[in-house]
C-alpha cells in the first residue's frame, strides 16, 4: 500500500469525522431515525454522502488537470487555513445546543407543511395518493429519498465537501473517497442508533474547536509541501 494512499485515507477519515459530527446531517439523521425506520433512514442517509464524497474527490482529482498543480496546492492551502479559522471561529462563537434546536425546527416545520399530523383512513384516499405519488418513491421508501434529500443538499457547499475536494486535489484521490465514505458511515450510524440522546451529548464548540485545529494542521502541511515542490 503505497504512503500517499495511506495519507490521504487517514487525513480523510479524520477530516471527515470531525467534520461531521455535531454537523446539521448529524444531527438530522438522529431526529429522523427517532420519527421513521431506522434502516430507511440510515440508508438514504449513507448514499447521499457516499455520492457527495465520489463527486466531491472527481472534482478534485480533476483540477489538477484543468489549473497548474502548483496552483492547486496554493488553493489547497489557502482552503484548509480558510476552514480551519472558519471552525474556531464557530468554537468560540456557536451555542452548543443552538443547531440541534434549528434542525428539529426545520424538520417539525416540514413535516407540518406536507400534512405529517393528519391521518386518512380511508381506503380510496390512500389508492389515490398511491397513484399520485412522486415517480422516484415508485421505486424508493419516500423516507430513503427524504433522509437523502435532506443530506445531500444540506452537505452541498458545506466545509466538510469543500475540504474533500482540497484533499483529493492534494492527496491520492483513491485513499480520500475511501476515508471519506468510512468516516461518514461511522458518524451516520452513531446519528441513527444514538439518537437524539447521543446528539445532545455532544459538545458541538469542542468538535468545532478539534476540527479547527486539524486544518490548521493540514493548511501547515500543505503550506510546506508547496514550497519542497
Amino acid at each position: 500500500m503505497s504512503l500517499s494512499l495511506v495519507q490521504g485515507f487517514s487525513k480523510s477519515l479524520a477530516m471527515t469525522v470531525l467534520s461531521e459530527i455535531g454537523d446539521k446531517t448529524f444531527f438530522a439523521a438522529a431526529i429522523l431515525a427517532m420519527r421513521h425506520p431506522r434502516r430507511h433512514v440510515l440508508a438514504g442517509c449513507l448514499s447521499s454522502l457516499i455520492v457527495m464524497t465520489i463527486l466531491s474527490a472527481a472534482v478534485g482529482m480533476a483540477a489538477p488537470n484543468l489549473i497548474s498543480r502548483t496552483l492547486t496546492k496554493h488553493i489547497t492551502t489557502v482552503l484548509f487555513f480558510g476552514f480551519g479559522l472558519w471552525s474556531l471561529w464557530d468554537a468560540y462563537n456557536d451555542d452548543d445546543s443552538e443547531e440541534l434546536a434549528e434542525v428539529e425546527a426545520e424538520l417539525d416545520a416540514d413535516v407540518k407543511a406536507n400534512g405529517g399530523t393528519t391521518k386518512s383512513n380511508n381506503k380510496v384516499d390512500d389508492d389515490l395518493k398511491k397513484k399520485n405519488r412522486p415517480f422516484l418513491t415508485q421505486f424508493f421508501s419516500p423516507i430513503f429519498l427524504k433522509a437523502f434529500s435532506i443530506t445531500f443538499f444540506g452537505e452541498w457547499g458545506d466545509k466538510s465537501q469543500l475540504a474533500t475536494i482540497g484533499l483529493a486535489a492534494a492527496e491520492n484521490p483513491i485513499g480520500v473517497v475511501v476515508g471519506g465514505i468510512i468516516g461518514q458511515a461511522l458518524c451516520q450510524t452513531a446519528a441513527v442508533f444514538g439518537g437524539k440522546s447521543l446528539a445532545t451529548q455532544i459538545s458541538e464548540r469542542f468538535v468545532a474547536l478539534s476540527g479547527g485545529i486539524l486544518f490548521i494542521i493540514f493548511g501547515i502541511q500543505s503550506f510546506f509541501s508547496t514550497i519542497e515542490s
